[in-house]
């Protein structure tokens, strides 16, 4: 486009975003080195080798265009620093207040939705179009009210609350649905157990999973360095358009058709589109507004669900779909139906006589074995946990244990910890506990996603050769931190 203002004699300057854009680079980071005090260093030189003529056209583009934020490589994970930065909940765009949405070249930009923010992953050219001004059509789809009672049992993680909650909504069935997270249970999730679920809506199916602000996205605001001021203004534009949820008053809450018939409302007005469509989006806005003004636990929904949190046990998911949830009491059963199954999504169809095999192989001078179900890469990684502080901190806690009692990781597993942002390395760091991660093998390698999106970085050639010569099906990523 700048091309064609230059050849039409204009101002190429004139052509940049009509919306902000946020450009986050978190999918060039590969694990090449592991299990060393360097390995970040290590990792981001081979990622700007790699990736230097992109990266300096990035850095011109960060300059060149206005309404344009480029986060640069080693920063973390798009989603957690969308949450701790980026995210605005309520823009004030000189002096006028609207809700902040969002749409995102990346399925799990779902993410956001336990910030309070209406957000989905969309296509390349919908992305672009929207930066360009254009506005998204979609027919107005149907709303899944899920509501949440009850408390987490000890020892039981936001990993483990999701799988349950996957689970229920597939069956359920909200594909092309929003789904809204509402009742007493609530105010027992902390923001990052919120987005823990939001995160996971691609695997559930549903368009978005969205958590209504509360006092809870307020601290988190405040936690992660928001102004008092924002904050503050942030609370009051929200209360004042009935989209602010108070669990400890008896309040009035509009439901999520409402709050995204706003967002229409403001950007028709704000794009200075047809003044037909304005005065529509306007008229059904006040149509939910005086139509679905009741009290909180009265809401219509297109359909409903319910979970008792008390009820979620401890569960990890598998082998091959990350919303395949498996009890952990069920684990080892499970895992030996798979090995009988015929080949599918639960199944490897191993003949009986070959279950037991074992593959014996040296390792740097060392003896070592696989077999069926052998862990090779343990990654804690993946942006639906790594923003999680009680999952990380439990992992943290289980290395501390291992520890203690003389467990150790095998040298030819690959392991790396690749948290999303450099929050967690503070956290892990101050409370002692990465000291026993490193001893464990799970060194820091780089900020950004790594194994989910089969940046794992190449086997060791013996665990590889291994493998392949005695068809070993092994676990490339037995993890509860990772999707």
């Amino acid at each position: 486009m700048r091309d064609a203002m230059h050849k039409l004699g204009s101002d190429t300057s004139k052509i940049n975003p009509l919306v902000p854009v946020d450009l986050v680079i978190d999918h060039s980071v590969q694990v090449d080195v592991t299990r060393s005090e360097n390995a970040v260093q290590a990792n981001m030189e081979l990622e700007f080798q790699r990736n230097k003529e992109r990266f300096s056209f990035l850095k011109w583009g960060s300059s060149a265009f206005r309404n344009m934020l480029v986060v640069p490589p080693g920063s973390g994970i798009v989603h957690q620093v969308n949450l701790e930065y980026l995210g605005r909940l309520v823009f004030n765009t000189d002096g006028i207040l609207y809700p902040d949405s969002v749409v995102g070249t990346d399925s799990h930009t779902t993410m956001i939705d336990g910030l309070g923010v209406a957000g989905w992953g969309v296509g390349g050219i919908e992305a672009e179009a929207a930066m360009l001004g254009q506005p998204m059509s979609m027919v107005l789809p149907g709303v899944v009210g899920f509501q949440l009672s009850g408390k987490l049992r000890n020892g039981v993680t936001a990993t483990d609350l999701v799988l349950t909650v996957t689970q229920m909504l597939r069956k359920h069935g909200v594909v092309g649905k929003f789904v809204e997270f509402y009742g007493d249970g609530m105010g027992e999730l902390s923001l990052a157990d919120r987005a823990t679920i939001a995160n996971m809506s691609p695997e559930y199916g549903a368009t978005m999973g969205f958590f209504p602000v509360d006092h809870v996205t307020l601290q988190y605001l405040k936690l992660t360095g928001r102004s008092d001021e924002t904050v503050a203004m942030i609370e009051s534009y929200l209360r004042a358009n009935n989209m602010f949820v108070d669990y400890d008053e008896a309040r009035t809450f509009l439901p999520l058709q409402f709050f995204l018939f706003k967002i229409v409302s403001f950007q028709l007005f704000y794009l200075y589109l047809d003044i037909t469509d304005l005065l529509l989006s306007t008229v059904f806005s006040l149509f939910l507004f005086f139509s679905q003004l009741q009290p909180q636990q009265k809401r219509v929904y297109s359909s409903y669900l319910e979970l008792n949190l008390a009820e979620v046990e401890p569960c990890i998911s598998g082998p091959k779909r990350p919303h395949d949830r498996v009890p952990l009491r069920e684990m080892k059963a499970d895992w030996n139906s798979c090995l009988n199954n015929k080949v599918g999504f639960k199944g490897f169809a191993v003949p009986k006589e070959a279950q037991g095999k074992v593959a014996k192989f040296s390792f740097h001078g060392q003896p070592a074995e696989l077999k069926h179900g052998s862990v090779v890469i343990a990654a804690i990684t993946s942006c639906t946990n790594t923003s999680n502080p009680s999952v990380m901190l439990g992992a943290g806690l289980v290395a501390k244990k291992a520890c203690e009692l003389g467990l150790q990781v095998k040298p030819w597993i690959k392991t790396s910890l690749a948290p999303g942002s450099g929050v967690v390395t503070k956290y892990l760091l101050q409370s002692g506990l990465q000291e026993y991660l490193n001893k464990q093998g799970f060194h820091i390698v780089g900020y950004g996603c790594t194994t989910c999106i089969g940046n794992s970085g190449d086997l060791d050639e013996s665990v590889a050769s291994a493998i392949s010569e005695n068809g070993t099906i092994i676990k490339f990523n037995l993890d509860k931190i990772s999707s």
